[in-house]
């Protein structure tokens, strides 16, 4: 039974590296199991299933046995940005992406139990239109940004009495990012030669969590922290495509290749969770979440492309971005009806206000506050548990300057040629697999 056990934790944490690595998804991501998702995400005072080694590990002291979750679930967003002084409006690109979680509990003792999570908790995947036929004006900022993170995170709970239990753990963090843009270099005062560019990196960093939970009769309090941390991306592949700068000067070569850097501060995570039971039949259950996204406050694109000064005196400097995103809250509240012995009924409401500065806004990730419902089940067969979630969530418009790009600024007028009101509708569809040995 070890053996099978085993297989299959090692079977599950494969496959859905494998899938992730396919999609890049929104920057934090907080589906991470269907169940929860279903309620709104309300599930920090619930935390009955593995995948409360997301949402507060210390459930899992009160989990009996061997348990094993694996989840995926399925994002796809309509987006669009409408640049009202050029006239023009651009889709993005249609995806799905699908992060997805792999969770294990074993009760040591009556008083332990270990746990083991892989989830993605942090990614952003966009990507917009550009073509000779209709190039993208804010191509100059990004057409395609992916970034992934993988976290494997053991974890240990500990039953301090009937009603109390407290569970720390640590993760290793590995990222990988992927960055498309066009770089304009400045030939001549009239002269201007757009040089696709190509970043792509991998990073790692650490991170602690811990949670609390108290639980007694009908009523449970429940208390989670993801502590931030620092990601390093280093020495990563950078790729410059001069063919346009060929076509005005043979001499000069097809494409060059460099080096590039960076890194990220992201935020701790503070979550505040109260459930109850109305009923012997209908939970309800509340969430405030705290994230300290002032910590994403700039970052630096470290470049070094050996021979570019030959091709173009002035080389390519440093990139300095800022971010200025200030702290923010998601109020999350869910509900549950068990109809049966096999049947819970779900369904939840969110509202998400964005960490984002309007200045700072632009297509690399344009955020905005968000709203959300939820609906979904859970059925029970044998050891087996079937969770699925669906999740509709419309982002507020939000009109944005796109960081004043120098060669959309009107020459004479001196309007914002790439100001832009951006639109994003997602749906997801949540899927969990649980077996409890």
């Amino acid at each position: 039974m070890k053996k099978k056990i085993a297989v299959l934790a090692l079977f599950a944490l494969v496959f859905f590296s494998l899938s992730t690595f396919s999609h890049g998804s929104g920057f934090l991501i907080y589906e991470h199991g269907a169940a929860a998702m279903a309620m709104g995400g309300a599930f920090v005072a619930i935390a009955n299933n593995p995948t409360a080694i997301f949402h507060n590990p210390a459930g899992i002291a009160w989990l009996e046995g061997t348990q094993i979750s694996i989840g995926t679930t399925l994002i796809t967003s309509l987006a669009s940005v409408n640049l009202v002084n050029l006239g023009s409006s651009f889709d993005a690109k249609s995806q799905w992406h699908y992060p997805s979680t792999a969770y294990i509990s074993h009760k040591i003792s009556d008083r332990i139990t270990a746990g083991f999570g892989f989830f993605t908790p942090y990614g952003l995947g966009l990507e917009w239109p550009n073509t000779d036929e209709k190039p993208f004006p804010l191509r100059y900022i990004s057409t395609k940004s992916d970034m992934k993170s993988f976290f494997f995170n053991p974890t240990l709970a500990f039953k301090i009495n009937e009603y109390l239990s407290v569970a720390v753990g640590a993760s290793y963090i590995h990222s990988i990012l992927k960055f498309n843009l066009t770089e304009a270099l400045i030939l001549a005062p009239t002269v201007i030669a757009d040089v696709p560019a190509t970043l792509e990196v991998t990073g790692n960093g650490w991170g602690l969590n811990a949670g609390f939970l108290y639980r007694q009769g009908s009523f449970s309090l429940g208390l989670n922290w993801r502590g931030g941390f620092k990601l390093d991306y280093k020495d990563g592949d950078l790729n410059l495509d001069l063919s346009v700068i060929q076509a005005l000067n043979p001499a000069a070569p097809a494409s060059l290749t460099g080096t590039g850097s960076t890194s990220f501060n992201l935020p701790h995570i503070f979550g505040l969770g109260v459930a109850f039971n109305l009923t012997e039949k209908l939970l309800i259950a509340a969430d405030v979440d705290f994230v300290m996204w002032k910590s994403y406050d700039e970052f630096v694109v470290n470049i070094e492309v050996p021979g570019i000064e030959a091709i173009y005196p002035p080389g390519i400097d440093n990139k300095t971005i800022e971010e200025n995103w200030k702290n923010s809250f998601v109020f999350r509240v869910g509900v549950q009806y068990t109809l049966n012995d096999n049947l819970d009924l779900r369904a939840g409401f969110l509202y998400d206000i964005t960490p984002q500065p309007v200045e700072t806004m632009d297509p690399i990730l344009p955020d905005s506050d968000r709203w959300a419902v939820t609906a979904g089940f859970g059925y029970k067969f044998g050891k087996f548990v079937l969770d699925v979630a669906y999740q509709f969530e419309p982002f507020l418009d939000r009109t944005s300057p796109n960081r004043h790009i120098p060669l959309l600024i009107h020459p004479v007028t001196g309007v914002n040629l790439g100001e832009g009101t951006y639109t994003n509708t997602a749906h997801l569809i949540g899927i969990s697999l649980g077996f409890n040995f």
